[in-house]
């Protein structure tokens, strides 16, 4: 965050009389397994209830809607870590203790993951299937995985 604040004024005139483009509603994926990379993961809060909570954001890079985006938060409490110290080490960063992961954030960028999104109502879950290892071309990860992949 800057130290100073920023001068918007300067926009002020041109914001006015600006229009706002009339968008569609963006389509999420639909339901599926697909391989993602992991491009951003941040450590922040909740809205709700101000726990500690890890945002991810995955670029899916196969079968279908490549260069799509996915999100999923992970909200820590004690009741979920389990959940989070298994997702860390699906993705290969296994802490002695939580509080090192804000140094180690980094070392969960441009993994690859097999995931599978699933809708029930109005939420979406991404849930982490396993790595991808580094070295597979994605023409041989989906022979591998076949059927796999096809979204269901």
């Amino acid at each position: 965050m800057s130290k100073h604040a920023i001068d918007l004024t300067q926009f002020d005139n041109d914001y006015r009389s600006e229009q706002p483009e009339e968008r569609g509603d963006f389509e999420s994926v639909p339901d599926g397994k697909y391989q993602v990379t992991v491009e951003k993961v941040e450590l922040t809060e909740a809205q709700s209830s101000g726990n500690p909570m890890l945002k991810w954001t995955l670029r899916v890079i196969a079968p279908k809607f490549v260069n799509r985006l996915m999100w999923r938060n992970s909200v820590i409490t004690h009741n979920t870590l389990k959940y989070v110290k298994t997702d860390l080490h699906l993705c290969g960063l296994d802490l002695e203790k939580l509080s090192d992961l804000p140094k180690q954030l980094k070392k969960l960028l441009d993994v690859k993951l097999e995931v599978t999104k699933k809708t029930k109502g109005d939420n979406e879950n991404i849930f982490f299937n396993r790595r991808i290892e580094t070295g597979r071309t994605s023409g041989n990860f989906r022979q591998e995985a076949g059927d796999a992949l096809v979204p269901f």
